[in-house]
């Protein structure tokens, strides 16, 4: 499994986690890292996802107060003032390019691939 994921628990409202995925591949494939989450019997939903130039995008129910970064082939999910209605299992998600280059300026042509890592369970007491 290409990606591994770390972090989530149980956390009272208006606490804080931080989820982890670190994708095993080259950095320089990503495309874009995020999360989505699925909470029982609702459809999986995207939370948050950051592209290989640093966009962003939110769900607007966690707009201001997720914040999704990434470091080399790491992304992070701070998620603060957290609500019962966080309460889901979230997956990490990772997309690959189809066309790269290596540090030394060596393409590399590969087909795109999209992965996803286990969920983890994210509790939010009331």
């Amino acid at each position: 499994v290409p990606l591994q994921a770390s972090g989530g628990g149980l956390v009272q409202a208006g606490g804080s986690l931080r989820l982890s995925c670190s994708y095993t591949g080259s950095a320089k494939s990503i495309n874009h890292m995020g999360w989505y989450r699925q909470a029982p019997g609702k459809q999986r939903e995207l939370v948050a996802k950051i592209t290989s130039d640093g966009s962003t995008t939110y769900a607007d129910s966690v707009k201001g107060r997720f914040t999704v970064s990434r470091g080399f082939a790491t992304a992070y999910l701070q998620m603060n003032s957290l609500k019962p209605e966080d309460t889901a299992v979230y997956f990490c998600n990772a997309g690959t390019k189809g066309l790269y280059y290596t540090d030394d300026g060596a393409p590399v042509v590969s087909r795109p691939m999209d992965y996803w890592g286990k969920g983890t369970q994210v509790t939010v007491s009331s």
